[in-house]
Parts: structure tokens; sequence; C-alpha cells
């Protein structure tokens, strides 16, 4: 246990990654917090309409890759594409391990990992907050992690023009909705993040 890594979370983009059977999942999540220092718990949010939210609370476990600013796009874009019901998210894409929870976890283009298991859920309505106790942590490089500005700025492709589409867009995927007012309870179908990550556009 690397307790070092701790100073790697805050502000980052992450890979989360469950497994349940032979199924593996994975998502990009923006929410991890240290909760206590002894015993060592962390807290993730995580949409419930994600595939990976519902391993995790079978199994009460997940694992955590910590995006370096080495990560290209293709990680934000196959991890907020891709649903995971029917598609196989690690097969001969990226470079992982498994660690001894049972779980994946990416090795590419990441500064650390942790494990964790569950202790506590709490509903929040679109999310479910996980409270767990981390049982390993592992720095894996010194590359800075990759916070949403940055990712914003030097890794998500700048529109070759401005957008001709008038509405609202995803911060996090792309994906635009048409029309003038966004309903608050809205869900992006491609990345399953809320209203609150749109912004107007046109």
């Amino acid at each position: 246990m690397d307790t070092n890594v701790m100073f790697k979370i805050g502000y980052g983009l992450y890979v989360l990654t469950a497994s349940e059977g032979e199924k593996d999942n994975g998502c990009i999540i923006n929410t991890v917090m240290q909760v206590t220092s002894n015993p060592l718990q962390i807290a993730i949010a995580v949409n419930k309409r994600n595939f990976t939210t519902g391993m995790i609370q079978k199994t009460k476990k997940f694992n955590l890759s910590i995006l370096s600013e080495t990560a290209k796009f293709d990680i934000f874009e196959h991890f907020g594409y891709h649903s995971g019901r029917d598609s196989d998210k690690f097969a001969s894409f990226y470079d992982t391990k498994r660690s001894p929870n049972g779980v994946l976890y990416i090795t590419q283009n990441t500064n650390a990992f942790m494990s964790a298991y569950v202790q506590q859920e709490i509903d929040l309505g679109t999310h479910i907050l996980f409270i767990a106790q981390l049982v390993e942590a592992e720095n894996l490089s010194d590359v800075p992690t990759v916070t949403y500005d940055f990712y914003q700025k030097n890794i998500k492709p700048k529109p070759q023009s401005a957008p001709a589409k008038k509405g609202w867009i995803c911060k996090i995927c792309g994906f635009i909705y048409e029309g003038e007012e966004l309903p608050p309870d809205y869900i992006c179908p491609i990345c399953k993040h809320g209203a609150a990550d749109f912004e107007r556009i046109g």
C-alpha cells in the first residue's frame, strides 16, 4: 500500500473498473475523494445508469486507474461511448492487469491505481456515492494526473469549425441535444452524464 497515491487524486479523471464473473466493465469518472485516514477510505460518485454501478453494487469492489497527462483521447472516447452491455471494453485495446481482488485495472497512460471494497453506498438521485476502504494502492509513474481543465485544453480534439446546430452540448462526450431548453433531468444517451454536464451552443 503506497499511501502517496492519495496525493494524485483530487480534480482528476479516472477509469473505474469492476468485474462480475467473467464480465469486466469500466467507465470514466471525475469524483474521487479521501474520506478518512484510519482506515483509509475513499468516496466515488457513479451514474446509476452506468452498467459499472450495478456490478459494484453486487460485488462490493472496484479498482481505479488514475489517468495521467499522457492519456490519449481514445481512452475517454472508448470508455464514454461504449455502454459495456454488449462489448468487451478491454479486448486487445488496453494494457491491463488484474489485482488480487479480481478486478482489472489499466496500466497504460495511468500514474497509479487503487483497489477498494465498498463499505457503504448512498443514493444521490442520479448517482450512487460509494464509500470504500482502500486495500491496495500503487504508483506506476511520475507523470502528473490529468485534470479536467488539461483534458479540455490538450486532449479533447478541437472542433474544425463552429457547430452549426443550436441547442446544448455534453461537455464530457460532445453529444448535441437540439432544443431551446434542456430538461433538468436529461441524461446523455452516449456517456450517461446528467444535464449539469451540458452547456448551451449556437
